[in-house]
């Protein structure tokens, strides 16, 4: 049996949009690391933007503590998990990375800044990084493509024993960023690759009607 190849035009869109993935990923790094610099200068001023649970000012760093760190140290430690991972899901598109991010910034924040010891500041990728393993380990599920259920074992083999180090309480840590960025791209994979089971059958199929099962 013979197959014909894709289009040219499909592959170079195909490349265009991983392209247009990989660069928004290094972005969203390079902020990161300016944001450093800039919090070097500053004194580690900037550091007080993070997430502060229940405190109303404090839900704006939802949005800023994926993009600040206690040191170089901690930068570096998540950036090299940050973008492995994130290439992977890059790979995809600027709208899947972004997509992807948004889910698990979003609920990955929301539960640190409901469930964690008051009078804390949370900061760091890492829990971008914990969204994004999960994702890739949840998404084969949803789509029960072979190779996306083949890749989300790597990565369990890879980075399973960090995760779930990573969501044991340890003072100093944000193991719940952790927690509930993973529970973030758990998320993002039923969002964004929930299955359709039920797809519509021409007029006169004997399986018109019925709800194909998984």
């Amino acid at each position: 049996m013979t197959t014909s190849p894709r289009p040219r035009s499909s592959r170079l869109r195909d490349r265009s949009s991983a392209v247009s993935g990989l660069i928004v990923l290094v972005a969203m790094s390079a902020v990161m690391w300016l944001s450093e610099l800039v919090d070097r200068v500053a004194g580690g001023s900037l550091d007080g933007y993070g997430i502060r649970p229940r405190d109303a000012d404090g839900l704006g760093g939802i949005a800023a503590a994926p993009f600040l760190h206690g040191g170089w140290d901690h930068l570096i430690g998540n950036t090299v998990p940050f973008l492995v991972l994130g290439a992977v899901i890059a790979l995809g598109g600027a709208l899947r990375v972004l997509g992807v991010t948004l889910i698990v910034a979003v609920v990955g924040g929301l539960g640190t800044w409901l469930i964690a010891p008051e009078n804390t500041i949370h900061i760091g990728a890492s829990g971008i990084v914990f969204g994004y393993a999960a994702y890739l380990v949840a998404r084969g599920l949803f789509t029960r493509a072979l190779w996306q259920i083949g890749l989300g074992l790597i990565v369990l083999a890879v980075w399973g024993t960090t995760l779930l180090q990573g969501i044991v309480p340890e003072d100093g840590i944000s193991w719940q960023g952790h927690l509930f960025g993973a529970v973030g791209g758990v998320v993002a994979a039923r969002t964004i690759h929930r299955r359709r089971d039920a797809k519509p059958r021409p007029a006169g199929d004997p399986l018109a009607g019925q709800l194909a099962r998984p």
